[in-house]
């Protein structure tokens, strides 16, 4: 994967393709000042050098019955690299939990959890978290409601700072 340097209309492009993925290449085109051909290349140079990972749905928890999110601070007995990693990989396998940071601190990771409702999450949190292999703690907070989420990043172009 080689990387490309950012100019302000890959930044634009990005920026464009992070707030609607399925936009067009004639739109985005259009939307960034530049013909349709040049801007497909460049969105491909985008995807090759890795700027670009993948496209997906935001899809609506409550409707989809996913009522409940749960923040799982989580320490661990052991913290050497291949205990960190053993966690990382079994969290990776719990559809449940969709984001998952190491942290530096107190607490090791941090887990966002979803559940259908508070009967859910306590059973994965009894049969499934809290009994894990090499899970010294877990503290949880229930979220009441969201009140920003932005996906992706903010969109600067790095090659002007």
């Amino acid at each position: 994967m080689h990387h490309v340097k950012l100019d302000d209309i890959d930044c634009q492009i990005l920026e464009t393709l992070q707030e609607s993925g399925r936009i067009t290449n004639v739109d985005l085109a259009e939307k960034v000042g530049i013909t349709a051909p040049p801007c497909l290349r460049r969105v491909r140079a985008l995807e090759e050098g890795g700027y670009i990972r993948g496209y997906h749905a935001d899809l609506d928890n409550e409707l989809m019955g996913f009522g409940l999110t749960v923040f799982a601070m989580v320490g661990l007995h052991r913290q050497s690299e291949n205990d960190l990693k053993a966690f990382e990989d079994m969290v990776s396998e719990w559809p449940m939990v969709r984001e998952t940071y190491m942290l530096n601190g107190e607490i090791d990771f941090i887990l966002k959890i979803v559940a259908r409702d508070l009967a859910q999450f306590q059973n994965f949190l009894t049969t499934k978290l809290t009994p894990a292999p090499n899970v010294d703690s877990v503290k949880t907070s229930l979220s009441i409601r969201c009140a920003k989420k932005l996906h992706g990043i903010p969109v600067v172009n790095i090659n002007k700072a």
